[in-house]
């Protein structure tokens, strides 16, 4: 018995690592192989925060321009979104706004939904285009519920990433 379940759509720029995080979280493995996503891929897992054990139906959203049509209907119904972009290529980040756009379209403004920016791939420290900072004054700039960055390939803020979502989601339906 669960004391809550969420629906959480990931979205960002093709490429970015949705993938990649939602099996490492799911599987607590990096496969570094994985396909493109070709429309949405959908998943659950179970956590406990708190002594609460809530389970999380994780949509991942491709990335491609073409899929784009399909985020509304998916985000119709979620409680929370990470917004995902590659710390390592600059136009994931800079596409934000077109993001936001879409499902901020879907979200009544009386429903309480969390948004947390994840920049993905922090291990290719050599790589990087966008700073911590940058990517937090970006996040802040927006309005969004949080910032951080991890790494599916070490497993760095994976968990992390997903329990400050799951802890903004139990606040805001009153079960923390």
């Amino acid at each position: 018995m669960y004391d809550a379940t969420y629906k959480v759509v990931i979205f960002g720029d093709a490429g970015t690592g949705k993938t990649t995080l939602t099996q490492r979280f799911l599987t607590n493995l990096f496969k570094s192989d994985s396909k493109m996503t070709i429309g949405v891929d959908f998943e659950v897992k179970s956590l406990e925060i708190n002594e609460k054990k809530v389970k999380l139906q994780i949509w991942d959203f491709g990335g491609e321009e073409r899929f784009r049509f399909l985020l509304p209907t998916y985000v119709r119904g979620a409680n929370g979104a990470l917004f995902m972009y590659d710390v390592t290529n600059y136009s994931s980040l800079a596409h934000i706004d077109d993001w936001l756009l879409v499902v901020k379209k879907e979200i009544r403004s009386e429903d309480q939904f969390p948004v947390i920016v994840v920049g993905g791939k922090a291990d290719l420290i050599d790589d990087r285009e966008i700073s911590g900072e940058e990517g937090i004054n970006i996040s802040k700039s927006r309005g969004v519920d949080g910032f951080i960055e991890c790494s599916s390939k070490t497993g760095e803020n994976v968990e992390e990433t997903f329990q400050a979502l799951t802890s903004l989601m139990m606040q805001k339906s009153n079960l923390l």
